[in-house]
């Protein structure tokens, strides 16, 4: 089941006090951005966090999941996300823990 917009843009309402954060539709379902790095999937209207040391001390107990089959698990946020300040905090300190993203290899040439 592809997410709703509408719930993607709730979650970026949610955690929009940790920075400018962004969504790009990825297969039906999205990837949230902050920094220029990936911090959240929405799979099936539920928030993904990547998960990193900092966002695990900051949401103490979290329950873990594949954001889709075959991958691998990531905080799986419920209720916390009705708490703005914590959900920005939280995507705040995993973006900082996050790698750069890697630089994009130009394309190759075409042939006219």
């Amino acid at each position: 089941m592809a997410s709703d917009l509408g719930f993607v843009q709730y979650v970026c309402d949610q955690i929009g006090g940790a920075g400018p954060v962004t969504y790009r539709k990825m297969f039906g379902e999205y990837a949230i951005y902050l920094d220029g790095k990936v911090v959240v999937l929405v799979c099936d209207n539920q928030m993904f966090l990547k998960p990193t040391t900092a966002g695990r001390s900051l949401l103490g107990h979290v329950e873990e999941a594949p954001p889709y089959e075959g991958a691998k698990n990531s905080f799986l946020i419920g209720d916390q996300l009705e708490d703005r300040e914590l959900m920005a905090a939280v995507v705040a300190a995993t973006a900082a823990e996050l790698p750069a993203p890697k630089p994009k290899k130009p394309g190759a040439a075409r042939k006219g």
